[in-house]
């Protein structure tokens, strides 16, 4: 074989090239290179035709098949219900049991009648789903709803009626109440928008803190900013709650609950009552479950609705903080007989709601109508629900309002084993999420300790909430059950919950009185909401502490604040997943009114002066959540303790006597395991005095070169309630003040050791 070396000049370069020639010349060389030549020209034919096949392909699934109105159409995807972005065109696919024809009525942006109507043709229909690809649509100016024919029979709970504008009811964004307070669709003509997907979530996922570590912050995502003490610049929207971001990171809450954030119509019963607006403020009055409540974004969003919110969950986890939605799958906006017709009543009345024998609505939600969760139906849209708000915007739990209704059946029976709330506690995508039960509705059901848990839910414990809430007042004789739910409610959440980790403690929530007030009102004072004070729960279990109301008496507002201090210690010290009520850590009132739904304004709005006010007890509420993050050993089960106390235990004043009774006005409660971060145990004592003379208190005895030292001191004299360097003590006795909690914790060698 001969080798050249052939040079050649190549854009002013010098380029060598090595050939190579065998015995047979050149022409053999030459003509392997042109079979490879060949060959490769060959395989990139196919692959370019394999590529314009697919592209054929492609093209043939969404050819045009017909067309209506002027409108090229072709059957759509029947999995994929509401409506979806195609590359030519949106795909609309919508469900009725009973209807006999539906028609796809499509807007100009902001137009109250349809510039055309395409009917779905019978052959786009597949049992009983309707779908439709529909090309050439532009989604920028584009809005539409379903107009549903079928009988007219109320007796049956058939309804309907193809002369109404039906909502979607899987519709991703609504138009008509951009603007909050006001509705443009009275008639109940809501119009849907088409959404694009396109939030850019990076490698986002669910944080997945344990319930064991957690601490939920309820909120108004409105009233927590609207206040102009706020200081931000877009009060009363989600960008609001982002320029918050840091105030809660700095508190130290693990999670946020909002209330209601789907599209609600806050203007149901908008009336005057003195002269003021009232609405339907707090959201429980949803009218699409799908999506985001528009009055709620700071700007107008259009096609790409959801993005404010979805960055104010991405800020919020960057923070290492959860997002838990409050949602109300137990009614609808549409209410009763009177109600408008939105969306469910037109589509399939005798499904989506329980309907009495002669088609009257049952009213287990105290709102009008009933959602029939458990019918098949309705129960898969509440599951592909959760789904899309766990998909597409990375929510972390949901919180069940009224989630007994959810376990109760066609006629409005209760179910032993309901359908739908063991699907949600075993659905895969929700698997991670937190499943928050309100484990009661209006109809009387009272399911706290026996709601259907599966070893999945957790549940909303009312009965911490009373308990607590009256031992703390002073009525002593509550000892015995107080003792219960600070150790985790174990009476309660055995067999099919998962202890202490099934309960949600609380003292306050949206609904009832602000700390603040339980310790400022005996009684509700529910005036300004036009009812003659006769709405709104009366066993409160408050006290005013000598006056009813704001106090110019200094001792008065002293023992409140030392009051509301035993609260947040208490909570912070007990077993199960304490929730936060927004406002609470600095005082907040909402000035006796405990039902203060309809109360859009400053009896409802966050007062953040109040911070600086009472910045002494927003400290002290602060450093009590760090305290809780700090001790492992009151929130679970660590290893055996070193020293061998136990995990948990209970007594009175002497550690000797165990036996609470309701005689009992001291009660203290032990935490104790090994902790191997710290290497040594975590020892935390819990004692209240709910009484009003100080009573003398034992420590108990520890072992291993531990000794006592004080961390937090509600009744201190010298205004030092917390010590972040806990103070050592030189005995094992103490005097526990009136009315007051102490906490203590075990300290070993020399210098500072929590």
């Amino acid at each position: 074989m001969t080798v050249f070396l052939i040079a050649s000049h190549c854009c002013g370069k010098l380029i060598y090239i090595l050939f190579c020639k065998n015995i047979n010349g050149w022409d053999d060389y030459f003509g392997m290179q042109e079979f490879r030549k060949h060959r490769i020209e060959k395989r990139s034919l196919m692959e370019h035709r394999g590529v314009e096949l697919r592209k054929s392909d492609r093209n043939r699934q969404t050819l045009a098949l017909d067309e209506i109105n002027g409108f090229r159409i072709r059957p759509g995807y029947y999995e994929i219900y509401g409506a979806t972005v195609m590359p030519d065109g949106v795909n609309f696919t919508v469900y009725s049991n009973g209807a006999t024809a539906i028609t796809l009525l499509l807007y100009h942006r902001g137009e109250k009648k349809p510039y055309v109507a395409i009917p779905f043709p019978e052959s786009y229909r597949i049992g009983k789903v309707f779908s439709m690809i529909v090309f050439g649509l532009n989604i920028e100016n584009l809005e539409y709803c379903y107009s549903v024919d079928g009988p007219w029979d109320p007796d049956r709970g058939l309804l309907f009626d193809k002369s109404h504008a039906l909502l979607d009811p899987y519709a991703k964004a609504v138009s008509g109440q951009r603007i909050w307070g006001q509705n443009a669709n009275q008639n109940g003509a809501y119009h849907a928008r088409v959404v694009r997907s396109n939030f850019e979530w990076n490698a986002m996922q669910q944080l997945r803190i344990p319930m064991s570590d957690s601490i939920i912050y309820e909120m108004h995502v409105r009233g927590f900013t609207k206040d102009l003490s706020s200081g931000v610049r877009f009060p009363g929207t989600f960008e609001g709650v982002i320029e918050k971001i840091s105030y809660l990171k700095h508190l130290g809450v693990t999670a946020v609950e909002l209330m209601p954030i789907f599209e609600f119509d806050e203007t149901r019963d908008k009336r005057e009552v003195n002269g003021r607006t009232l609405l339907d403020y707090w959201g429980y009055n949803t009218v699409s479950f799908f999506a985001p409540n528009t009055s709620y974004a700071s700007t107008g969003e259009y096609n790409h609705e959801g993005v404010e919110l979805k960055t104010l969950i991405k800020g919020l986890k960057e923070s290492g903080i959860e997002v838990i939605l409050d949602v109300v799958f137990n009614h609808t906006a549409e209410g009763n007989e009177n109600g408008p017709f939105i969306s469910f009543k037109g589509f399939d009345n005798n499904i989506y709601y329980m309907l009495t024998p002669d088609g009257k609505y049952y009213n287990f939600s105290g709102c009008g109508n009933t959602l029939n969760c458990n019918h098949p139906i309705v129960q898969e849209m509440i599951v592909r629900c959760l789904r899309y708000w766990v998909e597409e915007y990375r929510v972390d739990g949901f919180r069940f309002d009224l989630a007994s209704i959810l376990g109760r059946n066609e006629d409005g029976a209760p179910m032993m084993r309901p359908p739908l709330i063991q699907r949600l506690a075993y659905d895969p995508i929700l698997r991670d999420a937190k499943l928050i039960a309100e484990a009661w509705d209006a109809g009387g059901m009272y399911q706290v300790g026996s709601f259907p848990a599966w070893k999945r839910w957790a549940e909303w414990n009312g009965k911490y909430r009373d308990d607590i809430r009256a031992y703390l007042k002073g009525e002593y004789w509550a000892a015995p059950d107080a003792v219960k739910r600070i150790t985790g409610s174990m009476d309660l959440y055995g067999g099919e919950y998962v202890g202490y980790n099934s309960s949600i403690n609380f003292l306050t929530c949206h609904d009832g009185f602000t700390l603040y007030d339980l310790y400022a009102y005996n009684n509700k004072h529910n005036e300004a909401n036009g009812w003659n004070n006769t709405d709104g729960n009366n066993d409160n279990r408050s006290w005013n502490c000598g006056a009813e109301g704001e106090s110019s008496d200094p001792a008065i507002s002293a023992l409140r604040f030392r009051m509301m201090r035993n609260a947040i210690t208490v909570l912070m010290c007990s077993r199960g997943t304490p929730m936060l009520l927004a406002g609470d850590e600095f005082g907040n009132t909402q000035f006796g009114n405990n039902n203060a739904y309809c109360q859009d304004n400053q009896i409802s709005w966050l007062d953040w002066t109040l911070m600086e006010k009472n910045h002494e007890y927003y400290d002290f509420y602060r450093n009590m959540i760090q305290f809780r993050r700090r001790h492992p050993a009151i929130r679970k089960e660590l290893l055996e303790a070193k020293c061998g106390l136990p995990f948990v235990s209970a007594n009175v004043e002497d550690p000797a006597n165990q036996d609470i009774t309701k005689d009992s006005k001291v009660i203290c409660i032990l935490y104790a395991g090994y902790c191997k971060e710290k290497g040594h145990d975590d020892i935390v004592y819990l004692a209240i005095n709910v009484y009003w003379e100080d009573v003398p208190i034992k420590l108990p005895v520890l072992t291993g070169g531990g000794y006592w030292s004080m961390a937090v001191n509600t009744g201190a004299e010298d205004g030092k309630y917390f010590y972040n360097r806990p103070q050592p003590l030189t005995q094992e006795k103490w005097l526990l003040r009136s009315r007051s909690v102490s906490v203590f914790i075990a300290s070993y060698g020399n210098g500072y050791n929590q």
